[in-house]
């Protein structure tokens, strides 16, 4: 029997622990890479303390060494995985990617980085001025990374894994919601005003159907089916930088659907169509050409074109009446619809569908624009109520 090794105490050393000629311990252990690396300790005592989350390491196969690559390599890591993106996607990570470099933060090696150094880094920035949207676009890359790192054995626990919103406040503008009113008023000064009639039609689409504006600028004239009264969503045109437009698939797989016509809707997509002037050569955009919305060039209208419709309408109505509106935008108009078809009873998996969310509780969301009034009729269709005092 192979006699055991002992330290200069007499007690016996356990696999891959030595001693040296000084007195100090070592310890000697194999990775999954099949390189060796060495633990050392002044002591026994804190050589063995030292060796127990190497051994778990071990035994979990978890990448030990690996750990010691920085947040921006595992964000580089990350990104160079993900070719295939929609292009506002694709910039929307370059942009958080470029942000977390001018970051001290970025240099930390992930091994070291824990749930309470992630939520630090996070109050950090709001302490210097970020807003919430900012911090949030740098989370939507950061969060998965470490997931990726865990699901790999680099790491074991995502320090990233806990809900932005309560550890900092959220600073963000609340959506706006029109009311069914103030839409109509809106609607009525643009029908009868002399300078944005003409944008008045596709106005009502937006609030009528709950199209993304980006989808809206998609529509060709074969997407749309009268004899059916629907829309065939399956695409949208968007602008990329440097001005190039460009086709691409809906913002998500549930973004492809039907959308029914109702009476305005079917009323303004027909104006639209009959109103069209066809240009002497239809653009064709990656393979597509037939667009509904056309720019006096003959062109294909673009998001940036209806937000400033929109906003140079809205601007002069507020300088035009007393009453003011507040401030929207397109994607307030698809919130609206939304928020208006929930309050007048439209299920949540019908509505889900006709906005293309790919989440119900990205729909349930608007439930938080119900207002006292709605909800206190949906209550009575449940429960009695006692007879209100009058007088």
């Amino acid at each position: 029997m192979a006699q055991k090794r002992k330290d200069n105490k007499g007690r016996i050393l356990k696999t891959g622990e030595s001693q040296s000629k000084d007195g100090s311990y070592q310890y000697r252990y194999k990775q999954l890479d099949g390189k060796w690396h060495y633990a050392y300790a002044p002591t026994l005592e804190e050589l063995r303390e030292k060796e127990k989350p190497i051994q778990k390491d071990v035994d979990d196969g978890i990448k030990y060494s690996e750990g010691n690559i920085t947040v921006l390599e595992l964000l580089e890591r990350y990104l160079a995985l993900k070719q295939r993106l929609r292009y506002h996607t694709k910039e929307a990570y370059r942009t958080a990617y470029n942000l977390m470099k001018k970051e001290a933060f970025s240099s930390r090696k992930i091994n070291t980085i824990r749930v309470s150094d992630a939520k630090l880094f996070y109050i950090k920035l709001q302490n210097d001025g970020r807003r919430f949207n900012y911090i949030s676009n740098i989370n939507c890359v950061l969060k998965p990374a470490f997931q990726m790192a865990v699901d790999e054995d680099i790491i074991r626990k995502n320090p990233f894994g806990f809900s932005l919103a309560g550890v900092i406040e959220n600073d963000t503008q609340k959506r706006i919601a029109l009311t069914s009113e103030q839409q109509q008023i809106f609607l009525e000064f643009v029908r009868t005003d002399n300078c944005y009639k003409k944008h008045y039609d596709e106005f009502v689409v937006l609030c009528y159907t709950g199209l993304r504006v980006s989808e809206l600028c998609g529509i060709t004239l074969s997407d749309l089916d009268f004899e059916e009264g629907r829309i065939s969503v399956n695409k949208q045109l968007t602008r990329h930088n440097g001005g190039t437009l460009h086709i691409e698939k809906t913002k998500t797989d549930c973004g492809t659907r039907y959308i029914p016509m109702s009476s305005e809707a079917y009323a303004s997509l027909s104006n639209l169509v009959k109103n069209r002037k066809p240009p002497k050569t239809e653009v064709m955009i990656d393979g597509v050409s037939g667009f509904l919305l056309l720019d006096r060039n003959g062109n294909p209208e673009t998001a940036w074109h209806i937000e400033g419709h929109l906003k140079s309408a809205q601007d002069k109505y507020n300088r035009t009446h007393k009453e003011q509106l507040p401030h929207f935008t397109p994607h307030s108009l698809r919130h609206s619809f939304c928020t208006n078809m929930a309050n007048h009873g439209m299920d949540v998996k019908s509505l889900q569908y006709v906005m293309g969310h790919s989440n119900p509780a990205v729909t349930m969301g608007v439930y938080a624009h119900s207002s006292y009034a709605v909800a206190a009729e949906s209550m009575k269709k449940v429960l009695q109520f006692p007879p209100q005092k009058t007088g």
